[in-house]
């Protein structure tokens, strides 16, 4: 069933909308048919019964001789009379709700004539045929006629032989007579009117559209604070300084869209006060840490004096690292235009210019909307993580449809699988890289998460085949 809807919330409440009033208005179309269908047949039924109850007087009145020639007299286009010994049809005839009506009201038309006098059978003109001639059995006994009557009426019943023209339906009565013999008439009577009509269809169209132009407009009104309250969420994720959504809409939506934007508050109240006190330690910790250097320069045991003001410079590095991450996440930079071709490049030639193998692979001009000092200091970050582990760097960028990706590769060692996520906590190092001499705060990978998210795009790291790391920064338009 899931798979039969569509995929949005808009388009699924629009489907259910408009199939649900398709499925009653075409209910509430099958109801009116029906009414009006019985109400057609009531009033044509009593039209045929008046018909035929007249034409049943004028044969109980006229005299047997005279009946024959009657019968000829009231032929009319699509109403025929015989007069005969027998009936046409079989007593079993008829059965639907169109008879029952007619026989009811020609009953009630011939002052409650007996029921089982009045047989009749409706049928389609299209496939109506007539019975055949009546055997010369079935005939009245040549006694009780005369001999002339007898031939005038197999002539008669040989002119009736080709039937009605005509569309709607044949009905076929026979109806007894007072003096036993049997009156069978043949008229056209209007057809049941059919259900799919140009109207109906017109109507079904008419509502499809202005229904579904209706529940658009009204779906449409109803979904768009939630795609507003998406895109914010997404806008909140990219830039925690991004301006509130607008509280409009209908009650729920309002509430909705209040209760979002303090949270937004309260989340970058949260961040502002971790970055802040984060700052502050991490100045209040050079105050001590240089008075600690000043000490260590009294220690008679060169060696000891030596790792103590190891372990004091790399305290140093950590507090700088804290402060420059705290300084850039609270500083507001404007977005520019950069190339970031020309800003590789720019970071490559400072790699060379130190005496560190780093390449600029390919990189394509890609003008780029971004904050041109966080995504130099992140670019410089990877660099620098690829020559100090992985003895090279080989830098090239990727424009791509609807993204951009900045790929650093390395000849060192990697990473195990299991570390990749743990590399971007802050202070997180591995083991490997706690020497001395390469140094590292671990914090460099953390500070271009962060970037990448400020632009709304991501870090992956991944083992290559040949041996090596590879870390891509994807960046969306």
């Amino acid at each position: 069933m899931r798979r039969l809807l569509p995929d949005t919330l808009f388009g699924r409440t629009l489907v259910v909308l408009v199939v649900g009033l398709l499925v009653t208005h075409f209910a509430s179309m099958a109801i009116y048919y029906s009414d009006r269908s019985e109400a057609v047949a009531m009033v044509g039924g009593g039209y045929v019964a008046e018909r035929v109850a007249t034409v049943v007087r004028l044969f109980e009145e006229a005299p047997a001789n005279e009946r024959l020639w009657l019968a000829q007299a009231t032929r009319r286009p699509g109403f025929t009379t015989s007069w005969d010994a027998e009936p046409e049809l079989p007593a079993d005839a008829g059965g639907g709700l169109r008879e029952g009506i007619i026989a009811a009201m020609l009953a009630l038309s011939l002052d409650g004539i007996d029921a089982g006098r009045i047989r009749l059978s409706l049928a389609d003109a299209s496939v109506a045929a007539r019975p055949s001639p009546m055997p010369h059995s079935r005939m009245m006994e040549p006694g009780s006629m005369p001999s002339g009557m007898q031939h005038m009426m197999r002539y008669h019943r040989r002119m009736m032989e080709p039937g009605l023209d005509g569309e709607g339906q044949v009905l076929r009565l026979s109806v007894g007579l007072s003096d036993g013999s049997w009156l069978n008439l043949e008229t056209i009577v209007a057809p049941r009117p059919p259900f799919w009509t140009e109207r109906l269809v017109l109507s079904l169209l008419v509502m499809i559209v202005l229904v579904g132009l209706l529940a658009a407009w009204a779906v449409r009104r109803m979904t768009r604070p939630l795609e507003a309250m998406a895109e914010a969420a997404d806008r909140l994720g990219r830039d925690m300084h991004a301006p509130p959504m607008p509280e409009t809409g209908a009650g729920e939506a309002r509430r909705a869209a209040t209760a979002f934007n303090r949270m937004q508050e309260r989340i970058r109240g949260l961040v502002d006060s971790r970055t802040r006190m984060l700052a502050a330690i991490s100045h209040d910790l050079r105050t001590p840490i240089t008075r600690l250097r000043l000490r260590a320069e009294f220690i008679d045991d060169e060696e000891a004096r030596q790792k103590t003001l190891t372990d004091l410079g790399e305290m140093e590095r950590m507090v700088a690292s804290v402060l420059e991450f705290a300084r850039d996440d609270a500083q507001d930079e404007a977005r520019e235009t950069v190339d970031l071709a020309a800003l590789l490049q720019s970071v490559c030639d400072d790699q060379s210019d130190a005496g560190r193998e780093c390449v600029l692979v390919d990189a394509p001009r890609t003008p780029f909307a971004c904050r041109p000092l966080a995504m130099r200091r992140a670019i410089s970050n990877l660099v620098d993580n690829a020559v100090a582990y992985g003895e090279r760097a080989r830098v090239s960028l990727i424009d791509g449809a609807g993204r951009v990706v900045i790929r650093v590769d390395d000849d060192g060692p990697g990473i195990p699988a299991a570390e990749l996520a743990r590399v971007f906590e802050p202070f997180y190092r591995l083991e490997r890289s706690r020497s001395r001499e390469t140094g590292g705060t671990g914090i460099g990978l953390c500070v271009v998460q962060t970037v990448a998210q400020a632009h709304g795009g991501e870090v992956r790291l991944a083992n290559r085949d040949g041996g090596g790391l590879r870390a891509e920064l994807v960046l969306p338009r």
